[in-house]
Order: structure tokens, then sequence, then C-alpha cells
């Protein structure tokens, strides 16, 4: 992981779905700056295998704040409909898991990233602006919990 101050986010989607479709939409990479806010760029730069394991994809991500983010992501564990993992470098660096679980056709979404920032700028104002970077982060996540929801056509039950 990059030397610089590490961040550890849990972020909690609850909505009125299957997990199917849910999953469907978060394992497209790709389709994600049309539905969640502040996703600029997400692009596939090499594939994996047939589960997506080893799938390299550079993203670029744009939030309230004046300034982007851009890492790579490599798949590390797939498994199907339950859980992705994947290997961030980049302006951040460090492990994003996504989980999902199903009761009632309620899907609850327990998103991890475990990151460090490497940015110089970032790790010297770090002590000053955590928690304007934490504020950030769940900006943008809240905007793809309703993004997500409004791409599914279900109700978002809860958003942590």
């Amino acid at each position: 992981m990059g030397d610089g101050p590490r961040y550890s986010f849990l972020t909690t989607w609850l909505l009125r779905s299957p997990r199917e479709p849910v999953w469907d939409a978060i394992y497209d990479e790709a389709g994600w700056p049309e539905w969640w806010r502040g996703v600029e760029v997400a692009e596939e730069l090499r594939p994996g295998d047939e589960h997506g394991v080893g799938t390299k994809s550079r993203m670029v991500w744009r939030s309230f704040l004046p300034y982007r983010v851009e890492f790579e992501v490599t798949a590390t564990k797939i498994e199907r409909f339950s859980l992705m993992e994947g290997q961030a470098v980049g302006d951040l660096e460090g492990v994003g898991r996504w989980r999902l679980y199903e009761q009632d056709g309620v899907t609850a979404v327990l998103y991890e990233w475990d990151v460090a920032t490497t940015k110089p700028w970032m790790n010297r104002l770090a002590p000053l602006l955590r928690p304007v970077f934490e504020w950030n982060h769940d900006w943008v996540m809240r905007r793809g919990g309703e993004g997500i929801a409004a791409r599914l056509g279900c109700e978002l039950l809860a958003l942590d």
C-alpha cells in the first residue's frame, strides 16, 4: 500500500431489488459513468479470465471538491453475485471490496475501501484535510447509491 495516510471506509446501500441486477450494475464498471455521478472515466485496460479475475481498469473520479483522483484497479477475487475485490494503484493505493447479500427481496451492498493517498499535496495536507477527504468519499458513495437505485428503478431503503 502507498506510504501516505491511510483511510478505511465502509459504505452500505440497501436496495429493494434482487441481488443479480445490483451485481450486474456494479460488475459492469465501464457503465458507471452513465449512472454514478463523480465517475468521469471507467475503462477496461485488460480483460481478465472467464470470471473477471485479473481484469484491469482505469478509474478517474471527480467529486464535489475541485480535484480528481486517478487509479487503476486489478480484480483479485470474484465470487459471482456475492464478492468483488480489487487492488488499486495510482493516486490511491489499497484494496476495494464489494459484498452483496440478499434477503426477502432486499439487497445489502457493503463496500470497503482501505487505501492510502500517494499525491504529495494530499499527504502533506492530510492532518488538516482528513475530514474533508472523508466527507468527499461519503458524497461520492451517496451519489452511487442514488444512481444505482435510479438505474435499476428500485427504492433505496438506506444509505450509510
